[in-house]
């Protein structure tokens, strides 16, 4: 007779296509029944660590109950309402909330349902703003190993590889550049000097390159980089959808960098993963662009669950919880201890790089091949900490961990611990 976790198995097999899976190959797939704090149940009751914080939205656990008991009162007051032409309090109080956070620059709040679409809105805001004002440009400046979502025009901002060769021929132009370091910060201004006058945007991912293998650079030269992109008056698009909120060790990437940006895009750890949200902030300046008598320079966007009400409620306990001083002394603790793995990890025979950014860890395991999201090592590290209770998706042979905030040390400790068996064993 089979048992609960086999039958839920086999009916998901039999309807389901899951993202980033090849389903003819994919190993088994595991039936969660219950979330609890950083923990994560399955079907047979055993016990997970969930040490990516579920793709990278859950900053509190699972099921805080604090989100639980605003949404609740939220769905039996109300649940839904088209945002043409209406709002309500949540939305209104998100924004302003958000706002009150983010570089003074930041003045209006757009709202999507998830990162790729707030991307595409950055996007869409600073080529329709250029095409408002009569402008002839139509370059766009881009990250080389970045990624910005799924979506056709996340996509082409995003960079170019297996994921996107289906597509190659129907994605737009962008120009690819290096992440900025002290050696190649000269070469990379002068890249964007030959192409400055018909340059409308540069989109990047401060700080961490998430998708790209957790790659890092240094919040100095990324901040001269903004700085010489303004001074040739090319827009800037900020994705701090993975690393907002927290994850940096700061609430924004934008609090370790001396310039601001005129575009920002949230999504992920906005409403505490609870429910799917996106926002794109703007200007005052980009804003005007559009703000006219001519009603064919509006921004043409929306989504049917546009600014949710049950998001904005979710989003709002979120950030009563991120900046509580017991969520702010999480955060430190855990910057703290991944800094002592770090300087365990620092001789180990096995380990070609490893790095920190804030509550982020990321290493590299030598392989004899080059570092890439499909090196083989992912499919043997992957249930190797499946296997002891870790869920953990490696990035090749890139280990990483995104840990919830009320992960406690004892966790930290015996996943640093699992990694370094798996060091040995594999």
């Amino acid at each position: 007779m089979k048992n609960r976790q086999d039958n839920l198995i086999e009916r998901d097999y039999a309807v389901n296509w899951h993202p980033y899976t090849q389903m003819k190959t994919a190993q088994n797939i595991i039936p969660i029944t219950k979330g609890e704090g950083s923990y994560l149940y399955d079907a047979n009751g055993k016990r997970y660590i969930d040490a990516v914080s579920s793709w990278w939205v859950t900053l509190h656990g699972h099921s805080h109950p604090y989100i639980a008991q605003k949404l609740t009162e939220q769905l039996t007051t109300l649940e839904q309402v088209i945002f043409a032409g209406f709002t309500h309090q949540p939305a209104i109080e998100l924004s302003e909330r958000l706002l009150g956070l983010l570089p003074s620059s930041q003045t209006k709040v757009f709202y999507t349902d998830n990162g790729s679409t707030a991307i595409e809105v950055a996007l869409k805001m600073a080529i329709q703003a250029n095409y408002n004002k009569g402008g002839k440009k139509n370059k766009v400046f881009a990250f080389k190993n970045g990624y910005h979502g799924d979506t056709f025009g996340a996509m082409s901002v995003s960079g170019r590889g297996i994921w996107t060769d289906p597509f190659g021929d129907m994605l737009f132009e962008v120009l690819f550049i290096e992440v900025p370091t002290a050696e190649n910060l000269e070469s990379i201004k002068k890249t964007i000097d030959t192409y400055a006058e018909e340059t409308i945007c540069f989109i990047y991912e401060p700080l961490v390159q998430g998708a790209g293998g957790m790659l890092m650079h240094k919040a100095e030269h990324l901040s001269a980089l903004m700085s010489h992109c303004k001074e040739r008056e090319i827009l800037l698009i900020q994705d701090e959808i993975f690393v907002g909120f927290g994850r940096t060790g700061k609430l924004f990437a934008a609090n370790h960098l001396s310039e601001s940006p005129d575009i920002m895009c949230f999504s992920k750890g906005l409403t505490g993963g609870t429910l799917p949200l996106g926002i794109t902030t703007c200007t005052e300046e980009l804003y005007q662009a559009f703000y006219a008598d001519d009603k064919t320079k509006a921004l043409f966007h929306g989504h049917s669950f546009t600014a949710s009400p049950l998001a904005c409620t979710a989003a709002l306990a979120s950030m009563d919880l991120l900046l509580s001083k017991d969520t702010q002394d999480h955060i430190n603790r855990i910057v703290e201890k991944h800094k002592g793995f770090i300087q365990q990890l620092k001789q180990h025979p096995k380990v070609q790089d490893a790095r920190q950014c804030g509550t982020i860890f990321a290493m590299e395991r030598k392989t004899t091949e080059c570092t890439s999201y499909f090196s083989d090592m992912h499919d043997m590290l992957y249930p190797f900490f499946l296997e002891r209770g870790v869920l953990m998706r490696p990035l090749g042979n890139i280990i990483y961990l995104v840990p919830p905030y009320c992960t406690t040390d004892e966790d930290l400790s015996y996943i640093y611990g699992c990694i370094l068996e798996a060091l040995e064993m594999i």
